[in-house]
């Protein structure tokens, strides 16, 4: 399917928006200035475009299979992967010491968003590799970084993230998944995963499993859990590949969408590992993979819905049908196509501006060290996670109601989008998840992050958003003092509100350039304030009434 890349659209961003500048102006990141990230859009854009967009419908069609154990992938993406690969793209943020360019998330968030919407199915296997290298740049050993870290960031080998068990899904603690010491500095691992996005494929000459894993002396929950590398095989101290480690893929799951991803139940049978980081401490290891997956995962919502909306638009001016102000011609004349079309491009610019607002407070926290940087980096994870997540969801919904009775037939590539795309609300910490550690862990400081985020919004001299910001503040304040429960029960509403705060703050940033932009943000802001409100008015109902229905009361 076809492909256009917003470069305009992510410049625009980066120098009207989000303030890209404070992040070139820093000496960590001194070499990303306009040169280079021009260089950066334009190269991967082309090469999304190319190469990686007409694999999409390919994965699709021609979904990931499991012969003889080993997992073959859709045609054209041994070629694709290496393209990625090839251009430096999983490695452009990590550690140059090792490999990587060393520049900053938000320029990778623009080359993953380009992946995601030329071929989702791509997107996850370069986006597990990231992840893995900056958890092992944070916690692994300097041996384990010197032999993994090169390969990882090259592209050579992929990266696995192993978390969920049969019993335990979003309760990690429960896992069973066992490690034996085996008294050379290695351990055996023993246990079951399921849900391994990239578990196995022919991509690359070797797969590295992180995987959670309890030792012997190791308590219940998520407090006796360490984290091990587990290498599909088994490398020397130089990098050579050696024997079969002993795991296997038992199965490849059949979903929804991604076909051209696999996602595999694996089975580690004493199989090798060595350990990440403090034994113990494997939850803190993996939070710093989970994290920058949930940007990721953020992108990949910002992605589809990009490409949905590139889709919708082309068929609704294409499509001939019934009469309009303008005369017989073009769908896209018809008000409420106008309106579909306008939301979902409206949406789409908002969740990517939230997005990368993310992306800038990472880099500037990894840049300056300075703690209100990575207090509104950990705000804003969540909300982006969740919020673009949903948009992706919803703009991909929309555009199959642009695309009319087509849109439900499968040739169209429209219901694509939103079977690749509805899982990215689930995997990575559910939307729900998200929404409670907003009002929970991230309101632990007594709403210190969010209030400084009010004040920035506030400073944007537009009353409705200034009153929007005033019942943020007041919902906030009665948040504070209710138990996690009650939190929890309008924790969705209230991140719902919050991110359309911010998406109406960030279109207007971006209406001071004029032109279109003037226009999307009237579009946005009209209709995503009066819809903060409502959702604002829910989160204090509480748990009261959610509770006093039983199973029995909503049975058939």
């Amino acid at each position: 399917m076809s492909y256009t890349p917003p470069v305009s659209e992510i410049r625009h961003l980066l120098s009207t928006v989000v303030g890209f500048d404070q992040v070139s102006a820093t000496a960590r990141f001194a070499e990303a200035g306009d040169e280079m990230v021009d260089a950066i859009l334009s190269e991967a854009g082309r090469m999304a475009a190319d190469v990686l967009a007409p694999l999409n419908r390919v994965g699709d069609t021609h979904p990931t299979r499991l012969e003889n154990g080993k997992v073959r992938m859709p045609p054209g993406f041994i070629e694709g992967y290496g393209a990625i690969a090839q251009g430096g793209w999983v490695g452009m943020a990590a550690d140059p010491e090792y490999g990587g360019m060393g520049l900053p998330l938000t320029l990778m968030t623009a080359v993953n968003e380009f992946i995601g919407s030329a071929c989702l199915s791509m997107n996850l296997i370069p986006l597990m590799s990231q992840g893995q290298i900056e958890a092992l740049e944070h916690h692994a050993s300097d041996e384990l970084k010197a032999l993994y870290l090169p390969k990882l960031i090259s592209g050579e080998w992929a990266g696995t993230m192993n978390l969920t068990e049969p019993q335990a899904g979003s309760d990690v603690g429960a896992l069973r998944s066992k490690a034996e010491p085996l008294g050379d500095g290695t351990y055996a691992i023993t246990g079951q995963k399921i849900y391994i996005s990239g578990g196995d494929h022919d991509l690359t000459e070797n797969i590295c499993h992180l995987v959670l894993a309890r030792l012997p002396d190791g308590v219940e929950g998520t407090k006796g859990i360490s984290l091990f590398m587990v290498p599909k095989l088994i490398p020397d101290a130089g990098g050579t590949l050696g024997v079969a480690n002993t795991l296997k893929v038992v199965s490849l799951e059949h979903k929804l969408g991604q076909a051209g991803c696999p996602t595999a139940v694996m089975q580690y049978d004493g199989a090798k590992g060595w350990l990440v980081g403090e034994p113990h401490k494997g939850m803190a290891a993996m939070f710093t993979m989970m994290n920058n997956a949930r940007l990721g995962v953020a992108m990949q919502g910002v992605s589809v819905a990009e490409a949905a909306t590139q889709h919708a638009l082309a068929y609704a001016l294409d499509r001939k049908q019934g009469q309009t102000p303008k005369g017989a011609t073009a769908i896209f004349d018809h008000a409420d196509v106008r309106r579909m079309v306008a939301g979902m491009k409206a949406d789409t610019a908002a969740a990517r501006a939230i997005a990368f607002e993310c992306a800038v407070s990472i880099d500037m926290a990894t840049a300056t060290g300075e703690a209100a940087w990575n207090a509104r980096a950990a705000l804003l994870t969540p909300i982006a996670k969740a919020y673009c997540t949903n948009v992706g969801i919803a703009v991909a919904d929309t555009g199959i109601q642009v695309h009319g009775g087509m849109g439900y037939i499968e040739e169209t590539g429209a219901a694509q989008y939103l079977r690749d795309v509805r899982v990215a609300a689930i995997y990575e910490g559910t939307n729900g998840i998200q929404a409670m550690d907003l009002v929970g862990r991230k309101l632990s400081d007594g709403g210190d992050a969010a209030f400084a985020l009010m004040d920035e919004i506030n400073a944007m001299d537009h009353p409705a958003l200034r009153a929007a910001v005033t019942e943020l503040r007041h919902v906030t304040d009665w948040l504070l003092e209710q138990p996690l429960n009650e939190r929890f029960a309008g924790a969705v509403h209230y991140l719902a509100a919050f991110a359309r705060i911010i998406g109406s703050w960030t279109h207007l940033k971006g209406a001071r350039a004029g032109g279109k932009h003037a226009k999307l943000a009237q579009i946005y802001v009209s209709r995503a304030l009066p819809e903060a409100m409502a959702e604002l008015g829910k989160v204090s109902l509480g748990a009261t009434d959610l509770y006093a229905l039983s199973a029995e009361d909503l049975a058939t």
